[in-house]
């Protein structure tokens, strides 16, 4: 037990519990102590210290979205590229539901257009619908800087679909927080460790994580629930897309509906959307 935590903490890894068990699969080891039992032991040898030199934003509090019960916020980042053995390159949409914990993880090969409308509606018919959709400030996500008026991909599916997106502050991505502490699991604990020769066994093995992520991983934040557990507790029903298949793109612009942008203006007083440029009063 020791030396498996000692190992993941060298190899900068996550090492407590969760990780601990994690791996302890991972070596064949049967039977497998308690997450409460592997808590015990690390506390008896004192080895619950954190690794020191994490970033910690400071400043001010910017507007902030909270998951107040199911798919009322969804965050979703893209991680990559990433590469296969062999020179196969690819992306992955990750997504976690702020309320459950519950993840959607969906590779993609490239980041165009229809591609990521096709990924995100993969993402919503295995979570839900959202109420709000948080993301960065992926030009895929908003268009294009030189027709910043032009509504990209994502803008016109949520809200063609009645969804409130959210682009978070430029060049912060600790705002998005949630879904980059899974990427960091998905990098640790699942591409670093997982052999996939072609995009079929990615695809499957993508999928496999995901049912293993929300079906086992507890979670502090959720009073030591899986992502399942919690949102069979929460007895709030799914709102799903309709349609099997992705819609087509471009979508037509749509009239109604709203998305937000949070950004910090400095002192000369520039509003920057998507490239265009504002002056607001002090």
């Amino acid at each position: 037990m020791k030396m498996v935590r000692l190992d993941l903490y060298n190899k900068v890894l996550f090492c407590g519990a969760q990780a601990i068990h994690w791996e302890l699969e991972t070596l064949g080891v049967s039977p497998r102590p308690s997450l409460r039992t592997i808590n015990r032991i690390l506390r008896r040898h004192e080895l619950t210290h954190r690794r020191t030199g994490r970033y910690e934003p400071t400043g001010r509090k910017y507007p902030a979205l909270e998951g107040t019960s199911v798919n009322h916020v969804q965050q979703s980042d893209f991680v990559g590229p990433r590469f296969l053995h062999g020179p196969t390159r690819f992306y992955s949409l990750n997504t976690v539901d702020l309320a459950t914990g519950r993840c959607a993880i969906e590779p993609l090969m490239t980041r165009d257009a229809q591609h990521t409308i096709d990924a995100f509606w993969a993402v919503w018919r295995r979570l839900g619908l959202p109420t709000h959709q948080q993301v960065d400030n992926e030009m895929v996500f908003y268009g294009s800087p030189t027709h910043p008026r032009g509504m990209g991909c994502l803008i016109r599916l949520c809200l063609h679909y009645g969804i409130e997106l959210w682009f978070i502050p430029k060049g912060e991505p600790w705002r998005n927080g949630v879904v980059e502490k899974f990427n960091a699991q998905y990098d640790q604990k699942f591409f670093r460790r997982t052999e996939m020769a072609d995009e079929t066994a990615l695809r499957q093995q993508s999928m496999l994580f995901e049912q293993k992520h929300n079906r086992h991983y507890r979670y502090s934040k959720l009073k030591g629930r899986t992502p399942l557990e919690a949102l069979a507790m929460s007895n709030k029903p799914l709102s799903f897309p309709t349609e099997e298949q992705a819609p087509r793109h471009p979508l037509p612009k749509p009239e109604r509906g709203k998305y937000h942008l949070v950004r910090f203006i400095r002192s000369d007083g520039i509003l920057d959307v998507f490239g265009e440029k504002f002056y607001v009063p002090q």
